[in-house]
């Protein structure tokens, strides 16, 4: 399935900035950035609940948020985008 993870990150302390690396780090391990804070991650269900635990256990949930879209298995037809796109798509095959 497509899980959208949305996170905002409070970045005032140093802290906050190391929290904000973490995050994108264990996002970049599941999908890839389409926007600053947001990924496109492939999953499955085990994947996801796992996803979320590491996440919420990184965050400040004093100052910090997490937001999780999932879009299912037929994410094609729910997904537009609008202007540049840089890099692929999540779904396609990568031969290193």
């Amino acid at each position: 399935m497509l899980l959208l993870i949305t996170y905002d990150v409070n970045t005032e302390t140093p802290e906050g900035k190391k929290r904000l690396r973490k995050v994108a780090k264990q996002c970049m391990n599941y999908g890839r950035r389409v926007q600053n804070s947001v990924f496109e991650c492939i999953v499955d269900n085990a994947q996801s609940v796992m996803l979320k635990a590491i996440l919420s256990e990184i965050i400040d949930k004093n100052t910090d948020s997490l937001r999780f879209y999932y879009l299912g298995n037929k994410y094609q037809t729910k997904v537009e985008h609008v202007g540049i796109d840089n890099g692929m798509a999540v779904d396609q095959t990568l031969i290193l």
